[in-house]
């Protein structure tokens, strides 16, 4: 049976609901669905951990924020950026796991007042297929899912985690404290989002 054809009009009438951030966040990434798929990667050492702690909080003013911590568990460095960022201040709508495999992470969004924004940090030591990607992407529509992902030579670190990357309607790269947006949503592709400015200075040898 042929699957259905939209006309023109059936696709100007959809609507989206969007993330209502401000402009520190909106200026570098545009105003993402609330269902989107994200891919961040970066270099080690680059701020891409921290980045993604304060895309964390920004993200549980709309909902509640599971952090999937395969790479780091609960490491010394995961509690220190869980202190520095204060994710205190959102107690109530920010859980962090560590060890669910794919299975036990769909019976956990499966359940009544799941949460709405998952971070998967990272993709490569989750163990997950691109094709267990797209099962969860079909069974939660209307969640969102941030990917993780390691890098080599500049490169995404396996075959699924590239396939994975061309999905991702917002992309992320981080480099040197600057999280830049190689995704489809911002209106200006030449602004950052600044993840730390004392690191930029140093990173661009302004001070010793």
């Amino acid at each position: 049976m042929a699957k259905r054809a939209y006309s023109p009009k059936e696709v100007l009438a959809k609507t989206y609901k969007t993330l209502p951030w401000g402009e520190k966040w909106s200026q570098p990434f545009g105003f993402v669905p609330t269902n989107e798929t994200w891919f961040i990667s970066g270099v080690s050492a680059s701020g891409k951990s921290s980045f993604v702690m304060q895309l964390a909080k920004e993200l549980a003013n709309y909902g509640m924020v599971l952090y999937c911590s395969y790479e780091e568990g609960i490491s010394q460095s995961f509690k220190e950026r869980v202190e520095r960022f204060r994710m205190n201040e959102v107690q109530g709508r920010f859980r962090v796991i560590t060890d669910d495999s794919f299975e036990d992470l769909m019976t956990r969004l499966a359940k009544p007042k799941s949460p709405h924004f998952v971070i998967v940090d990272s993709f490569q030591e989750a163990d997950m297929t691109y094709e267990q990607f797209k099962q969860m992407r079909a069974r939660f529509p209307a969640k969102s899912f941030i990917f993780i992902s390691q890098e080599y030579k500049g490169q995404p670190t396996g075959k699924p985690a590239t396939r994975l990357k061309y999905k991702a309607g917002i992309k992320i790269r981080v480099v040197g404290y600057k999280a830049f947006c190689q995704g489809r949503f911002t209106g200006d592709p030449g602004s950052y989002y600044v993840v730390w400015e004392e690191g930029i200075l140093r990173t661009s040898n302004n001070i010793g």
